[in-house]
Parts: structure tokens; sequence; C-alpha cells
């Protein structure tokens, strides 16, 4: 059955080891006939959430109007929503924070989320799996938090410069994944 899917990247580096990966994922869910929305945050104009706690009452995802507004109705009618994002400084990409942190609005507006399925897509720098804890344990409590359904992650380290990640199976993995939607 063909799925609505939602990818969120959070890397600045269009050619980076993250993308090829995302790429992967993508062109395997499309082959497999499910639709996917790509947004890529580096690229998108979000700021953090302000905690206001007025999401949805302008019939808008967030009473400061930016990007993440076009990304919430997209994350609202998707079966599945994936991240996928370098790990930056033992944690999550600036770029991309914004917008998992604007995830709160689902919750304070009341909107029911629940079901869909999460993904993970991420690498490293250093070859310890736990530096990638700071991205890895984030995203698997806002998938409990939201009600989604883990569905998979792909967890790559050693990879830094742009083309490390051929010298790995990430891309395989990333592809993989889509089996998983």
């Amino acid at each position: 059955m063909s799925k609505k899917i939602v990818v969120i990247t959070g890397s600045p580096r269009k050619d980076g080891n993250s993308f090829a990966m995302t790429k992967a994922f993508i062109e395997a869910a499309e082959a497999k006939g499910h639709t996917v929305t790509r947004f890529d945050a580096a690229m998108k104009n979000t700021g953090g959430c302000h905690a206001c706690e007025t999401c949805f009452k302008s019939g808008k995802a967030c009473s400061f109007d930016d990007d993440f507004n076009t990304i919430a109705p997209a994350i609202l009618e998707a079966d599945a929503v994936v991240f996928t994002m370098p790990v930056y400084w033992y944690s999550i990409p600036a770029q991309i924070k914004g917008i998992i942190d604007k995830l709160f609005s689902f919750c304070v507006a009341g909107k029911d989320v629940a079901g869909k399925k999460c993904a993970l897509i991420t690498c490293c720098e250093e070859n310890d799996m736990s530096v990638m804890d700071g991205v890895k344990v984030p995203i698997e409590r806002t998938a409990a938090l939201l009600k989604w359904e883990m569905a998979g992650e792909v967890l790559i380290p050693g990879v830094l410069a742009v083309g490390d990640i051929e010298k790995t199976d990430g891309c395989k993995k990333a592809a993989a994944l889509a089996d998983e939607i």
C-alpha cells in the first residue's frame, strides 16, 4: 500500500554523507510506490519554539510565521516521518532542531498524530556508536511522545569527508529502511 512519507533533513551540506543516505532512502521508497515530500531544514527559515502555546489558534501550526507552517500540514497528512541528519557536536544539528521542537505544537493543539511510523538516518565522524546517542535518543523519545512507531534506524559511524559514506553500507541500509515503512 502506498504511503505518504515526509523526509526532514538536517544537513546544510548538499553533497554530504547524510544527504547521500537520504537520496538512497527516497529513491527506494519511491520505487515502492510511496509518495515522498522532502524538507531540507538547513534551507528553510524555521526558528525555535517560543513556548507561547498558541499553536494552531491562528489557523497555522505556529503563530510565529515561518517555514514550519508549510512542514506541519505535510506531517499531519503523512503516514511516516523520516529524520535524516549528521551528528553535530554530539547532538542534533541546529538546522533541524527548531523543526523538531515545534512538533510540540501538535501536542498543544491536541492534534491526533498517533500511529505514524518514524525513522532515523544519521552518521557521525567518530567510530564510537554512542556518539549518535545525542540524536538517536531525542528522536526515539519524540516518537514515543507523539505515539509514533519507530520503524528503524540507520546509524553510520566513521564518516566525515564528502563521499566517505561510499566506503560504508550506509546507503544500502538507508535504501533497505524503505521496506520498514
